[in-house]
């Protein structure tokens, strides 16, 4: 009888995961590194490399943004087999409907997701619970700091003031990039002598590119 070779279990080849991660934060004032150490960190510890990063700078009150639809793309067609959020928020702050749809898409297309910093495990009969509950806290704080935005605004244009960025020129910039332009200085000019951008420059004097 003949006996069939057996290769050592030492010798078999991992079948290679494919993880990516995820990362949102809702205006270019902010950035992503402390979502992309703490990810980086939990997919060490799990023996993980993240191999594609989704970053996203949106806000999170709707599912509609590029990053997650390429990344819902990837995931059903079966690309991404494990996938990290620093938050179960970052995916979406748009209410528990919207939460389970992403969560329920991803697990039925067989993707599992770890989030780092909930501290909650969403597997389980008690999992839709937790997530309904986190996804309730989520919309409701971002609706919270949405209403504050609004006040404060209020109250400063209320007092005389103006909201947003101040403005690049101040109107002795914009009287000299005026007359600069008058005696046939080029944008270029302008714009190096008062140190301020072309696009700048442009919209003060009424210039096109």
């Amino acid at each position: 009888m003949r006996c069939e070779r057996r290769e050592p279990l030492r010798h078999l080849r991992r079948v290679p995961v494919n993880v990516a991660a995820y990362v949102r934060v809702s205006s270019a004032a902010q950035d992503v590194k402390t979502q992309r150490a703490s990810i980086a960190r939990a997919a060490k510890a799990r023996g993980d490399v993240v191999g594609a990063w989704f970053v996203e700078t949106m806000s999170g009150k709707s599912t509609q943004r590029p990053e997650l639809t390429r990344l819902r793309a990837s995931v059903r067609a079966g690309e991404v087999a494990r996938l990290y959020v620093y938050r179960i928020d970052r995916l979406t702050r748009s209410g528990i409907r919207d939460t389970l749809d992403l969560v329920d898409e991803f697990t039925r297309a067989g993707c599992a997701l770890v989030t780092v910093a909930d501290g909650f495990d969403f597997q389980g009969p008690a999992g839709e619970v937790v997530l309904a509950v986190i996804a309730w806290a989520a919309k409701v704080e971002r609706l919270a700091i949405g209403e504050r935005i609004s006040a404060a605004r209020a109250r400063v244009e209320a007092e005389g003031g103006s909201w947003g960025r101040p403005p690049r020129m101040t109107p002795a910039l914009v009287a000299k990039a005026r007359a600069r332009a008058a005696r046939g200085h080029s944008v270029r000019e302008i714009a190096a002598a008062l140190k301020v951008p072309r696009s700048t420059v442009y919209r003060v004097i009424g210039a096109r590119p």
